[in-house]
């Protein structure tokens, strides 16, 4: 047998004092179950530097020895062709900047699945780090008649290995000790005997680029180069082709035609080696006897990936799931808007007016309810999330829906985040991390917010049922203002198909088409400790990383919209309150006004904050973008309304409130806000609002980026401002396009 000579050193302990273990394995194996049962509360989330791979990092503690698990993305082989998989292999060669080299390897297979799973297994013992191999799930292995002899796979191997169900607990103990006391244990071995052709061939490109490390700065290992000849135009390849020039590239090409010349095929040389040998092992030390039973999975199979009821069932599950973030979040997202609505009414109670006063109430308090209320969605999402993936649903979901969503650029686990966006873009965008593939995860995070959200029913509730003519349509069967509402929230959805494809045959050419799985893992009970772990790990992110971005944005738009504050418009309502309160100076108490004061002290305090608006720097700056803003029918008002809207769509309704002078507390339901807008004149006499400027709003909320939450959100999964940046810009520019059509359109028809 020909060992590899990796160039990875295995040390006993890392320079911190405490040991490094990388925790990897297929996607579907029950690895984050196992991890969240070692680690419990005792982890973070966060991201790798330079790239959007998700790291999580985790604790094991006991006695006096610490350990650091960190918990790997999932990949199938060490052939990277994502960089989730690069970053696996990074971390496990020690090259990734801010992980130490792993000190162990715990590899984590499904026992029902070994054949598969051994093959990552395989290829991870020719690096040379010490590794358990953990079969997890081994109840559903024996519940399906496999017999695994783990004493002498393990001497074969050269791998320590355990059994465990994470979900049960059992075996953890054995695992939990044995990643303690790494003591003892086996070298690994080499599974392979790799052709002798190949390794001289590595040895001596090895050679080669180490002498051109000092122009470099950095060449690849031997292991590196064995793999990059097997991987044509992997990922690793593609990276160090970057650092080298091109003239790497032609060279590996060169080697590989050489080999290829003496009869070996390097496209299927590796998979025919290992699969051999690993059903060897399989023949030797694993046994099944299934006996006349149709495996559990298998029957449940015939009804969930049915065409017919596996679709009727999709829908139900997704129908719920809908409900759940639209509705069942409601009156928990309203308590939370009570709350903070309390806590603001009593400081401003307790507090002078000032600016003190209004940056606590409208900046601090208002930024923090900003982001907390999007908890009850974020949380019940993950609950349904967690479950159908611990159960071993979501596979059969992406399967079902993959041929669909695959003519429009995405693979079939982008549906429940993209329905998600209709409810929240927050929790949806959230949700892409159950995509493995990095090229759909991001375009579905670019397309996300083109879901009409629930944020946007309030804008097109007012303006639908303002301008909208209540009348049937379609010989009777639906109301046209019924038909409008409805054609926004498809707009978003009709659009987002040729931008999923554009971006995928443009900005992610170059990468490869993946399959969204190679297996269906079995079902089984979703565990409760790994589904409260799921709900508490994406909750707590979002609040410490999205959050910080959300609640700086409400401070921001609050600042431009109270600076500054004239003392002339001041004075003028001041004199103008006391002339109303005048014949009352008896009177100490507001609530022992008669009506028609306090309702024309209101009036005069409502014109007020209309003043300090139409003067603040917010609408100094609606009325330097009038000129952008009216080829589309609107005035600055309507842009003043759009800019304050940024931290939240629904805020225009407000602030339209406050600019026609009548408060901050009009909704879409506002009789009085809905007779304004139809009053609302320009300096000539025309209407400012007509069903063309109506729809021209409606548009351009429809596809607008008009959501700081949804930017924020967009930052802190993808770790770059790039991917945010390009959503604002693309969705903004696709927004105006959209509401110039629509309303020079719209008044071609009135013509």
């Amino acid at each position: 047998m020909v060992e590899l000579d990796t160039s990875v050193q295995t040390t006993a302990l890392s320079i911190t004092g405490k040991r490094w273990v990388a925790v990897v394995g297929n996607p579907n194996t029950g690895k984050t179950t196992l991890f969240n049962a070692l680690t419990g509360m005792r982890q973070r989330v966060g991201n790798y530097p330079g790239v959007t791979v998700e790291k999580k990092i985790g604790i094991i503690r006991e006695g006096g020895t610490e350990v650091v698990l960190v918990d790997l993305p999932g990949c199938y082989s060490i052939a990277a062709r994502s960089p989730d998989e690069m970053v696996a292999i990074d971390v496990l060669m020690g090259r990734m900047p801010d992980c130490q080299p792993p000190d162990l390897v715990v590899v984590v297979l499904d026992a029902s699945n070994i054949e598969r799973n051994l093959y990552l297994a395989s290829q991870l013992l020719e690096i040379g780090l010490p590794i358990i191999i953990c079969l997890n799930m081994i109840d559903m292995a024996e519940a399906a008649g496999i017999t695994i002899d783990t004493e002498r796979l393990s001497a074969e191997l050269g791998a320590r290995i355990v059994s465990t169900s994470a979900k049960s607990g059992r075996g953890l103990d054995e695992l939990r000790q044995s990643i303690l006391n790494p003591e003892d244990f086996p070298r690994p071995k080499s599974l392979l005997e790799y052709p002798p052709l190949l390794l001289e061939e590595a040895k001596r490109l090895c050679t080669l680029f180490s002498a051109k490390a000092a122009e470099s700065g950095s060449a690849p290992t031997y292991f590196d180069c064995v793999r990059m000849l097997l991987e044509a135009g992997g990922y690793a390849e593609n990276r160090w082709t970057e650092k080298l020039g091109h003239s790497f590239s032609e060279t590996l090409d060169a080697s590989r035609r050489h080999i290829e010349a003496e009869g070996y095929d390097l496209a299927i040389l590796e998979t025919h080696l290992r699969y051999g040998k690993i059903g060897e092992l399989l023949v030797r030390h694993v046994q099944v006897d299934a006996g006349d039973r149709v495996p559990f999975s298998e029957r449940l199979d015939r009804i969930f990936t049915h065409r017919l009821w596996g679709s009727v069932t999709f829908l139900l599950i997704v129908g719920l799931v809908f409900q759940a973030i639209y509705s069942w979040s409601a009156p928990f997202m309203d308590a939370i808007d009570q709350f903070f609505g309390a806590i603001n009414e009593f400081v401003g109670g307790i507090l002078p007016e000032g600016s003190f006063q209004s940056f606590l109430t409208d900046g601090v308090i208002t930024g923090v309810g900003a982001v907390v209320i999007f908890l009850p969605q974020i949380l019940l999402l993950f609950l349904f999330i967690a479950i159908l993936e611990d159960c071993g649903y979501l596979p059969r979901a992406a399967f079902l829906m993959d041929r669909l969503l695959s003519k429009g650029g995405l693979s079939g686990k982008s549906f429940i985040p993209l329905l998600s966006s209709f409810a929240c873009a927050v929790p949806g965008i959230m949700a892409t991390r159950v995509i493995e593939n990095r090229r759909d995860r991001i375009i579905t995070m670019m397309i996300a917010p083109l879901m009409s959200c629930s944020a946007r029913l309030p804008v097109y509730t007012i303006l639908i049922g303002t301008f909208i003519p209540s009348v049937a349509v379609l010989g009777g069967l639906i109301n046209l203002q019924g038909l409008v509402l409805f054609l926004m929230y498809c707009v978003g959805a009709v659009i987002s198909i040729p931008i999923a494809l554009f971006m995928r045959k443009t900005a992610f050419r170059n990468q490869r088409n993946d399959l969204i799985m190679l297996e269906l893992p079995s079902y089984q009970w979703p565990s409760a400790r790994n589904v409260f772990m799921r709900m508490y790990i994406q909750g707590r992110a979002f609040l410490i990383r999205a959050g910080t971005i959300i609640f700086a944005m409400c401070v921001v738009v609050w600042a431009l919209t109270y600076y500054p504050r004239p003392q002339s418009i001041a004075e003028t309502y001041e004199v103008q309150k006391a002339e109303v309160l005048a014949p009352y100076a008896n009177i100490q108490s507001f609530e022992e006004l008669p009506e028609t004061v306090q309702a024309e002290l209101q009036q005069l305090e409502n014109e007020e904050a209309g003043a300090y608006v139409r003067q603040s720097y917010l609408g100094r700056m609606g009325r330097t973008i009038e000129p952008a803003v009216r080829p589309l029918g609107w005035d600055w008002k309507i842009g003043t309304a759009v800019l304050a809207s940024f931290p939240a769509r629904e805020v225009i309704i407000a602030v339209l409130g406050i600019i026609y002078d009548l408060g901050g507390e009009e909704d879409e339901e506002s009789a009085s806000l809905s007779d304004r807008l139809r009053s609302a004149r320009h300096p000539d006499g025309r209407p400012v609002y007509n069903i063309p400027v109506a729809l021209s709003i409606m548009i351009f909320f429809a596809l607008c980026a008009q959501c700081g939450s949804t930017l924020a959100t967009i930052q802190r999964e993808s770790n770059s401002w790039k991917w945010p940046v390009f959503a604002f810009s693309y969705m903004t520019l696709l927004a105006y396009i959209g509401a110039f059509l629509a309303y020079h359109l719209g008044m071609m028809v009135l013509r």
